[in-house]
């Protein structure tokens, strides 16, 4: 199955149950260069031996510019031009930097994805959103700028460690707590071993959870209003992340919690549905405690890319489904840490 989507800025080629090795039939590797990190290469570097291959070494503290400056460089050295084609395969980091990349080398450079994890199947390599960590901030350096082509090939996830399986169902429980009633009561009856077992659910998983990120993006492509929902269980999950270096959905899956928190105290959500929320987070292995300082936290928050000045666009729930942005002081948010350290998933 394929279709493809034009935003603002730029068409995407959306390229399902698709094996990666036919990549070269859009992108030849006479014309491209894959941008990879260690694991990835170590794994399937021989499928893809007749392009030349940047190696980068793994792990979310390496996507800066430090990073970002050795890949200018070895683009260089592989003489690299205007109409070479940069491929990500690779997890979020990897999509995240390539993208980066290619948007700013010669002013802009054509690019495609190829996700080998479950997160990036569902969010990171989605949406066009380009970037690297600078200092303490997470994604503070980035532009927006769609891919040519994202290419899913389920077969990568084979060998997909189950913390990572687990990383990549925290976005995909925040599809269904913002916009998905349905997808929610069907995570409900579910596990891990359910969508590892079977390729077709895993498949549509994954469909559905594009489909979702695209609508929201296709309407907001720059984040001004309705895109900044997609950022539940973020603001405080990314302070988390950097500051006590936790995997991105580890960090999203506390986020979300304190969401829920925040959003009983200010518009009223029940707390049953929280107590759904904390009891899927567990049945798909993620945490929902977590022991940490509070002013360090609030130090990153308050840096956070939707701030203003005294406040926050915040990212809460009304229900199961039903996601809303309200703009919160800071107080609130650092008041709501404090009894998460006490309650939590409690």
């Amino acid at each position: 199955m394929q279709y493809k989507i034009t935003f603002s800025t730029g068409e995407v080629n959306y390229l399902f149950q698709q094996a990666a090795e036919t990549i070269g039939d859009l992108y030849p590797p006479d014309r491209s260069i894959i941008v990879t990190d260690s694991n990835v290469a170590e794994l399937y570097g021989e499928e893809f031996s007749e392009y030349p291959i940047i190696t980068l070494p793994a792990g979310e503290d390496n996507k800066n510019s430090y990073t970002a400056t050795g890949i200018v460089d070895k683009l260089l050295d592989l003489e690299a031009h205007r109409k070479t084609t940069l491929i990500g395969l690779g997890g979020g980091m990897i999509t995240d930097i390539t993208g980066y990349v290619a948007s700013i080398y010669m002013r802009g450079l054509n690019c495609a994805y190829i996700p080998t994890t479950l997160l990036g199947m569902v969010d990171a390599a989605i949406g066009g959103k380009t970037g690297i960590n600078f200092g303490k901030q997470k994604n503070l350096l980035g532009t927006i700028r769609q891919p040519a082509s994202i290419l899913f090939d389920i077969s990568f996830l084979q060998t997909l460690p189950d913390e990572e399986w687990s990383n990549g169902f925290a976005e995909v429980i925040k599809y269904a707590c913002l916009f998905d009633t349905g997808l929610f009561e069907e995570l409900e009856q579910h596990n891990i071993k359910h969508y590892q077992n079977n390729q077709e659910a895993l498949s549509k998983l994954i469909s559905r959870c594009v489909e979702w990120k695209n609508r929201i993006v296709k309407s907001d492509e720059q984040e001004s209003d309705v895109r900044k929902l997609l950022n539940l269980g973020h603001t405080a999950g990314h302070a988390l992340e950097t500051q006590y270096h936790l995997p991105h959905g580890y960090a999203v899956s506390l986020g979300m919690i304190i969401a829920c928190m925040v959003s009983e105290k200010t518009n009223g959500l029940k707390r049953q549905a929280k107590e759904r929320l904390i009891k899927m987070l567990r049945q798909y292995h993620l945490p929902v405690r977590l022991s940490f300082d509070v002013k360090n936290v609030m130090e990153v928050l308050i840096m956070d890319k939707k701030r203003n000045k005294n406040s926050i666009d915040y990212i809460l729930l009304d229900d199961i489904g039903q996601g809303i942005i309200k703009e919160l002081p800071f107080n609130i948010i650092e008041d709501t840490l404090t009894d998460f350290l006490h309650e939590g998933g409690h």
